[in-house]
């Protein structure tokens, strides 16, 4: 990913919230000669620098990227950034956007547990703390049915590139305005985006 100096994200604790935050990601890899992408939500376990997910097993990526190579996107929030917005015509649109790629190897996984694990996880992460809903309660021979219809898997994690172009290049002045006309929407990536550019000017 191309990174200019200052949008480029070193702090480990940014970068691994902006991942909790958006689980959702993309992951490509080689499949069949060609680039394969597919939509899934990932579990990022720091203590083994690893993240953990599945398949559906019809979805035949699994078959050939085990000891790929992989690339996996984690896209945070993005906006359009209306030069009308800085009080000069000399100037263009652009866009702002957090994203984060991580590079890594796929193991399949085989070890029930470990896929039982990772299941809970992902269960636990997204539900609600109230939600009566657990993994736990839901009858063994249930969940070891659907199991045989999924493929686990674990990416471990060789090199993160993350990235915010949250308009650092711009004087603070001109960033202030961005984030006001930001505020003045009620687009939540555009709340998010501004929120961001306050946190980046200390304000």
């Amino acid at each position: 990913m191309y990174i200019p100096k200052h949008f480029k994200i070193d702090d480990e604790n940014i970068i691994y919230n902006i991942i909790k935050e958006n689980g959702f990601a993309t992951l490509f890899s080689q499949h069949n000669g060609e680039p394969y992408a597919t939509h899934l939500p990932l579990i990022l376990n720091k203590s083994d620098n690893a993240l953990y997910g599945h398949f559906a097993r019809p979805n035949e990526q699994w078959k050939d990227a085990e000891n790929q190579q992989v690339l996996v996107v984690f896209q945070g929030p993005h906006c359009y950034i209306s030069p009308s917005w800085y009080e000069t015509m000399k100037a263009v649109p652009t866009w702002n956007y957090v994203s984060i790629h991580l590079y890594g190897k796929m193991e399949i996984i085989e070890d029930g547990k470990v896929i039982l694990d990772s299941l809970n996880n992902l269960v636990n992460k997204y539900e609600s703390p109230d939600s009566p809903y657990n993994l736990d309660a839901v009858e063994p021979s249930f969940i070891e049915g659907m199991s045989q219809g999924i493929v686990a898997f674990r990416i471990k994690i060789t090199k993160i590139e993350a990235k915010a172009k949250l308009s650092q290049n711009q004087p603070v002045e001109r960033q202030e305005l961005i984030i006001k006309n930001l505020e003045n929407t009620s687009k939540h990536d555009n709340l998010q985006v501004a929120s961001l550019m306050r946190k980046n000017l200390g304000k």
